[in-house]
């Protein structure tokens, strides 16, 4: 028997479910996972899963007023960010 007061835990989404939650294709939030620059994702059992409240941060980090708002953050695309460098001129 469940009792009523007690807390829910988290829900968890698997990758296509993420990605319906987030408005995105399945193979764009696994690329987003690939290069780092998604939402935290868990894995249990050899499976990936993403908690909603971790779905809601990553997507509130581009939230913006107005095209002119730099926002608090920048959610970057889903390729490979790149390192800055500094080469030396010789």
């Amino acid at each position: 028997m469940v009792e009523p007061t007690g807390t829910l835990p988290p829900r968890l989404l698997r990758t296509p479910e993420a990605a319906r939650f987030l408005g995105l294709s399945g193979r764009t939030l696994e690329k987003h996972r690939t290069y780092g620059t998604g939402p935290t994702y868990m894995k249990i059992g050899g499976r990936v899963v993403y908690a909603v409240a971790d779905l809601q941060s990553w997507a509130a980090r581009g939230a913006k007023s107005s095209t002119a708002d730099p926002g608090a953050d920048v959610i970057h695309p889903a390729r490979r960010l790149q390192e800055s460098r500094s080469f030396d001129a010789r």
